[in-house]
């Protein structure tokens, strides 16, 4: 049930007497250290609401795996902690708004054997009601997919990782018919941990790591691959696809997206070269390390820009990147040592 006449102010944060904060550069922490965290931006009632989901704390082993759900009212710049996501947590899901829901997607469960049990959770949170619902399952369950979401209604649950390895498929939820439909799958190598999402109709996605087709160590390489996919209106499952020029800086993994129908772009911010387990560091021992560069795909002029070169405090490890009215927002992540954390950091969208 819809509450469509309380203040999301008082609903989330409970601050609807309280004067606005000016939002400038420092944004409160969240309440807790995070990465892997699906992150998501809902507006309702004209209040602008950033999500963080899940993800894995400072321990960075099984056991740190957090069910955790906060919530930043943008307007008065203040965190709050929602109810939690049901189950025991989760790594590698992905969130999008939807008809002012936070629709969350798949991800993991790790265990003390290192077994990674794949979720095929489809779950609906109602940011005015509090309330956690449980959608139909995805047909294809996958951890370190991309999604976006389209007219909204139809959402995009792009690639990833299936119980039989990396996956090209697209998958489509019908926020208004409650249902899955199968699209027409990206004909380049399957991949997951890469980043992207939809803006204006198109789906936009770089990188992630695909299969070693030599059958060696490792398993996983770094792709470089970078697509773009129209949608087509009347068919949304009908998907053309068209490979794209490589994009600025040299992160491939778990890159932190975000699209803007408004400003008719994808942003893209940090990630890494290196592709890790959930630890940060990869099976080589290689520790990955995150990229400074800051870029977005501008679908107007159908070209890269790179917004910034050089981003003094870099993160990967990212499952989302929150594009708000006050600029790019990184919540938490892995900085430089592969350290998790509290911070929120506000980027501009343009140079």
């Amino acid at each position: 049930m819809r509450i469509a006449s309380v203040s999301i102010a008082t609903v989330v944060i409970g601050l609807a007497a309280a004067a606005p904060a000016v939002l400038a550069e420092a944004v409160e922490s969240l309440p807790a250290p995070v990465t892997n965290n699906a992150v998501a931006v809902v507006k309702v009632n004209k209040e602008e609401l950033v999500y963080s989901l899940t993800g894995l704390g400072p321990q960075k082993d099984w056991k740190a795996v957090t069910n955790a759900a906060y919530a930043l009212n943008v307007k008065y710049n203040k965190w709050t902690t929602v109810r939690s996501v049901p189950g025991s947590g989760r790594l590698g899901a992905v969130a999008v708004a939807v008809q002012d829901q936070i629709l969350l997607m798949g991800g993991f469960v790790p265990d003390n054997r290192g077994m990674q049990a794949i979720v095929p959770d489809l779950s609906i949170y109602d940011p005015v009601a509090l309330k956690w619902y449980r959608g139909p399952d995805i047909p294809t369950p996958v951890r370190d997919a991309i999604a976006g979401v389209y007219r909204d209604r139809y959402v995009y649950l792009v690639g990833g990782f299936s119980s039989k390895g990396p996956t090209n498929a697209v998958q489509i939820y019908d926020a208004h018919e409650q249902r899955w439909l199968p699209a027409t799958s990206f004909p380049g190598r399957a991949v997951f941990g890469h980043a992207g999402t939809v803006a204006d109709d198109a789906i936009i996605y770089v990188d992630g790591a695909e299969a070693n087709a030599s059958g060696q160590t490792p398993r996983y390489l770094p792709s470089t691959e970078c697509w773009i996919g129209k949608i087509d209106r009347h068919h949304p499952e009908k998907i053309q696809w068209s490979k794209l020029p490589p994009h600025p800086g040299s992160a491939r993994y778990r890159i932190a997206a975000g699209g803007s129908d408004r400003d008719h772009k994808v942003y893209f911010v940090g990630g890494t070269d290196a592709i890790y387990d959930y630890n940060g560091i990869g099976p080589d021992g290689k520790p990955g390390e995150p990229s400074p560069a800051v870029f977005a795909y501008n679908l107007r002029t159908n070209a890269w820009e790179l917004i910034q070169e050089n981003d003094r405090t870099p993160t990967m490890d990212h499952r989302g990147l929150a594009v708000t009215s006050e600029g790019l927002m990184v919540v938490g992540g892995m900085g430089t040592g592969q350290k998790v954390l509290a911070t929120v950091e506000v980027l501009p969208k343009h140079k």
